[in-house]
């Protein structure tokens, strides 16, 4: 007879994904705490949102936290800009370098041309894009290689350059990506995977058949799903929601999904219509262990938008939190304006 898959509750899931992905209690300050809130890598393509994220997350963040030696920038997960540790290059890379060989043989020859052309040098992409004779977005596919990083601060053109092979087989890098995936998406499905890193399905389920033994077949409110074996344990802990405020930056970790992923963080449509929008993010209020309203940034003012009544402490709480964002350039204290 087959075993009976756990069986986990919207609460539970939320909670650990709060705690997993160090939204529950912020780090304190340090290059370990850096790695592991970029731990399934931050994505940085609206400005300032890496930054915003590791504010999220660390202790006493700076507005230059990003450009810290323990973290680089690089074409990652669906080509994104990504801030990652510096010594996962090889899993945000090399994990996603494609099986199919013509794409493969793709990756290879724009890195080797690239490599040539820059010859040591740190050029604006679109200029070298340009000097090669190709579209610069072409050159993003050197990504998964490991040999490309970047550097992109919102203000200025993406500048690139080109580093030595990483030394891991890719093999080992995608499997290290997926339990990266899993434990900070976790519960999740290859499908959700593949949206994420943008791989293939095909890939991504081949990887997850390859963590056959050290995962856990688990039943959500949205489906059936795996977790990390070694991660049951904490996602059976009963634990009282946290009673951190956070505004998450566009794109950030905590509600970078799809599909029915969407449904279980967001509940109501309009609401998800709200934070999802067809064009670019806002960023996402979590207050007590849930989302409930969004959030833009115009220079220094934040504009808050309440899916329900806020308590004054509770409004006291989101000030404090906007007031505290470590943005660079302001001229004078960040203001908050509420809307419902």
């Amino acid at each position: 007879m087959a075993s009976r898959r756990l069986e986990l509750s919207r609460s539970q899931i939320l909670s650990f994904r709060q705690r997993a992905g160090a939204l529950d209690e912020r780090l304190p300050a340090g290059a370990k705490s850096l790695q592991r809130a970029a731990w399934a890598g931050l994505q940085d393509s609206m400005p300032r949102t890496a930054l915003l994220s590791i504010h999220a997350r660390v202790k006493g963040a700076s507005p230059t936290i990003w450009e810290d030696p323990s973290l680089v920038q690089i074409w990652g997960p669906r080509f994104s800009n990504y801030v990652i540790a510096t010594r996962d290059l090889p899993i945000f890379s090399l994990g996603r370098l494609p099986n199919d060989a013509r794409r493969r043989a793709r990756c290879h020859d724009t890195a080797s041309r690239l490599r040539t052309f820059l010859n040591g040098r740190r050029m604006p992409c679109e200029a070298t894009g340009h000097a090669m004779g190709v579209d610069p977005n072409s050159l993003r596919y050197a990504g998964p290689t490991g040999t490309v990083l970047i550097r992109w601060d919102g203000a200025r053109q993406t500048d690139i350059w080109t580093v030595p092979v990483p030394v891991m087989d890719p093999n080992d890098a995608r499997l290290e990506l997926v339990r990266r995936y899993l434990h900070v998406f976790g519960p999740a499905t290859a499908l959700s995977f593949a949206q994420w890193a943008g791989i293939s399905t095909t890939e991504a389920r081949r990887a997850f058949m390859a963590l056959a033994g050290p995962v856990t077949p688990v039943r959500t409110p949205i489906g059936d799903a795996v977790i990390l074996a070694e991660d049951e344990a904490a996602l059976r802990t009963k634990s009282k929601p946290s009673s951190s405020v956070r505004l998450l930056p566009s794109g950030d970790a905590y509600y970078l999904l799809w599909g029915a992923d969407r449904n279980l963080l967001v509940a109501d449509a309009k609401q998800r219509a709200a934070l999802w929008t067809t064009r670019v993010w806002p960023g996402a209020l979590l207050m007590r262990g849930e989302i409930v309203g969004v959030w833009r940034r115009a220079a220094g003012e934040v504009s808050i938008e309440t899916w329900r009544r806020l308590s004054s402490a509770e409004r006291e709480a989101a000030e404090a939190e906007a007031a505290s964002l470590p943005l660079p350039g302001l001229n004078g204290p960040i203001s908050v304006r509420f809307q419902s």
